[in-house]
C-alpha cells in the first residue's frame, strides 16, 4: 500500500473526486448490472489492529483492499455484537428491534437478504448470526455458521476420543446448516477451526452459484478475534516474542503509524491507559500494582504466575493476533474465489467490526495456556487497550473505543484508489446503500405490518467520490451506557456519572470533558438522546 496522505492532499482528492462523481454514478447505472455485495465482519476487533489502521498484525489481503480503495476514518458499531448485527441486518437503530443485549427474534423489520431477495439477489451467509430465528427465516437463500454468540473454535462440540475437553463458557452452542440445527455440534473433521470453515463454505456457496445470472449478497460475519483465545500454531508462532516489549510501546507506534497515515491526528493525544493496567515494567513487581482488583470480576482461574509473567502476557497477544492473521489468510481466499470466478470487478466488498476490543476477564481454565481446545483465555484490559488505541473504552462502552470501526471499501471502477474520507457513518448506513445498489427502495411495510422508517443513509454517495448530507445526530444506548453525537459534539454517559461533553474533532481521545463549561450544549444532547429513546424504545 502507498505511504499515506497529507491532510491537504486528503482534501484536494476528495474534492476532485466529488467533482465528478455524478458523472461516475450516471455511467455506472447506464453500463453495469447491480453489483454483488461483500460484508466481512470481524468479532471484538479493535480499530488499530490490522495493518492499513495501523496495527503490526499482517493483514496483507485487508491492506490491499485499502490500498485499492476507500478507508473511513470515523465509522461507528454499536459497541456490542447481537445490537450491531440487529443494525447492520435492518437499517435501524437495534432498539426498534427489540434487541438491546442478546439473541432475539428481531421484531418489526426486515433484513437485507429479505429486501435484497425480492430485488432479485442470491442472498448468502456463513458465520456468526446472534439472532433466535436463523438466517433462513431471514431471507438468507444458504446459511452455515454459529447461531450463538461465542464458542470453541476448535470443537463447540462434545469430547471427540483422544482429544481433551474442549474449554467452553456457555454449553451447548447452537450451529446450524440452513434451517438443520445442530446443538451440540461436534464436527467430524478433526482439523476443523471455526474461521477456516466458515470460509470454506463461503466459497462453496459461491462455486455452486457462479453460473447464475443473479448478483449476490455474501453475509460473512467471522467470530475472529473474539475470545476464547484459539489459533493454529503455525499462525501463533509468527507472533511470539513480538509482544515481549509491552502494552506501552506498542500503542505508541500504533500511533505514530495512525498519525503518519492520516487517521487520527497528533493534537488528540492519547487515552490513558485503563486504571487497572499496570505499566509493562511493573508487570513483574508485586507490590507496583493490585491484581486482586484488576482480577475481581470474573477472574476465575488467574493465577499469580500469570499475571506476573511476561512471557504469557506475550503469548496472549501472539494468540490474538494470529487470529487475526488467519481471518485475513482466509479473507484472501474468498476474494481469490471471486477473482477466478470474473466477478472482482462488479463486487463491492466492505469490511468492518461489531465493537471495539474487549476488555473482558474470562480464564476458566488455569494451568492451560492461550491457544489448545482445551483453554478458554482472554487478552483482558492491557492488550484491549492497545487494540483500541488511541481511544478510551471498550466493547460495551460508547466512548470512541467501544464503538469505533474500520471500515473498507473496495470496488474496482467505482472506488477511487487509496483514499480516505472523514464523512461519519454508522453501521445503520448499510441497509441503506445496499438498497441503493440493487435499486430497491426501503418499503413502509413488511410481511404485512408497518415498520419504522430506515434511519441509515446511502453510502453510495461517499463510495463514489462525494459527499451526503450528514446525520443530524447519531445514537447509542448499552446498558448504562448512552451517547449522542451531533456534528463535531458528543455527550456520552456510563451511568456512574453526569453527561460528558467533548468536541470530537478537536478531541476524539475524549479528554478534554467540556459539560462544566458548556452546560447548554449539555442540556440540548440530553434532550435530543431522550427524544431518541423514547421514539426508538430505548431502556433508560
Amino acid at each position: 500500500m502507498s505511504s499515506s496522505i497529507t491532510r491537504r492532499e486528503f482534501i484536494s482528492r476528495s474534492g476532485a473526486a466529488a467533482a465528478t462523481a455524478t458523472v461516475m454514478s450516471k455511467a455506472r447505472a447506464a453500463t453495469a448490472k447491480p453489483p454483488n455485495i461483500v460484508v466481512i465482519m470481524a468479532d471484538d476487533m479493535g480499530y488499530s489492529d490490522i495493518g492499513c489502521y495501523g496495527g503490526e498484525i499482517q493483514t496483507p489481503n485487508l491492506d490491499r483492499l485499502a490500498s485499492g480503495g476507500l478507508r473511513f476514518a470515523q465509522f461507528y458499531n454499536n459497541a456490542k455484537c447481537a445490537p450491531t448485527r440487529a443494525s447492520l441486518l435492518t437499517g435501524l437503530y437495534a432498539q426498534q428491534c427489540g434487541v438491546h443485549n442478546g439473541p432475539v427474534v428481531m421484531e418489526n423489520c426486515a433484513t437485507i437478504a429479505e429486501l435484497l431477495s425480492g430485488a432479485g439477489y442470491r442472498t448468502l451467509m456463513a458465520g456468526k448470526w446472534h439472532a433466535q430465528q436463523l438466517p433462513t427465516e431471514r431471507g438468507f437463500d444458504r446459511y452455515y455458521g454459529l447461531a450463538d454468540g461465542c464458542c470453541n473454535f476448535w470443537n463447540p462440540g462434545e469430547q471427540r476420543s483422544g482429544e481433551p475437553k474442549p474449554a467452553e463458557k456457555n454449553w451447548p452452542r447452537k450451529w446450524a446448516d440452513d434451517g438443520e440445527v445442530s446443538q451440540p455440534f461436534t464436527p467430524e473433521d478433526r482439523d476443523f477451526y471455526a474461521t477456516d470453515a466458515f470460509t470454506d463454505h463461503a466459497i462453496g456457496y459461491l462455486d455452486e452459484y457462479a453460473n447464475e445470472d443473479k448478483p449476490f449478497l455474501l453475509y460473512l460475519p467471522y467470530t475472529a478475534p473474539h475470545y476464547p483465545l484459539h489459533a493454529h500454531p503455525s499462525d501463533i508462532e509468527k507472533y511470539r516474542g513480538k509482544y515481549m516489549e509491552g502494552w506501552d510501546v506498542v500503542r505508541k507506534r500504533r500511533r505514530a503509524r495512525m498519525i503518519e497515515m492520516g487517521l487520527i491526528k497528533e493534537s488528540w493525544g492519547i487515552a490513558p491507559r485503563d486504571e487497572r493496567v499496570p505499566a509493562w515494567e511493573d508487570v513483574e513487581d508485586k507490590d507496583a500494582w493490585d491484581m486482586d482488583a484488576f482480577y475481581k470480576k470474573n477472574g476465575e482461574g488467574i493465577s499469580w504466575d500469570d499475571a506476573r509473567d511476561r512471557e504469557m502476557w506475550d503469548l496472549k497477544m501472539a494468540v490474538y493476533a494470529a487470529m487475526v492473521d488467519r481471518m485475513d489468510q482466509n479473507i484472501g481466499r474468498v476474494l481469490a474465489k471471486i477473482r477466478d470466478l470474473g466477478k472482482e470487478s462488479n463486487t463491492l466488498v466492505l469490511f468492518l467490526s461489531d465493537n471495539g476490543g474487549c476488555a473482558e476477564v474470562r480464564h476458566t481454565t488455569p494451568g492451560v495456556p492461550p491457544g489448545p481446545v482445551e483453554s478458554y483465555r482472554t487478552v483482558d484490559p492491557p492488550w484491549a487497550t492497545v487494540q483500541n488505541t488511541p481511544f478510551r473504552k471498550f466493547k460495551r462502552w460508547d466512548h470512541e473505543g467501544g464503538i469505533s470501526t474500520p471500515l473498507v471499501a473496495y470496488w474496482p471502477g467505482v472506488i477511487e484508489p487509496d483514499t480516505m474520507t472523514n464523512e461519519i457513518g454508522h453501521i445503520i448506513d448499510l441497509m441503506p446503500t445496499c438498497l441503493d445498489l440493487a435499486g430497491a427502495k426501503y418499503p413502509e411495510s413488511f410481511g404485512g405490518q408497518p415498520i419504522p422508517g430506515c434511519e441509515g443513509k446511502s453510502l453510495l454517495p461517499i463510495l463514489e467520490g462525494g459527499t451526503r448530507d450528514s446525520h443530524d445526530a447519531l445514537y447509542w444506548q448499552f446498558s448504562d451506557c448512552r451517547a449522542v453525537r451531533s456534528g463535531d459534539w458528543k455527550a456520552v454517559w456510563s451511568g456512574d456519572g453526569p453527561w460528558e461533553l467533548y468536541n470530537i474533532e478537536e478531541d476524539r481521545c475524549e479528554l478534554n470533558d467540556r459539560a462544566t463549561m458548556e452546560p447548554d450544549r449539555v442540556q440540548e444532547l440530553g434532550v435530543k438522546w431522550m427524544a431518541w429513546a423514547e421514539r426508538c424504545g430505548a431502556k433508560v
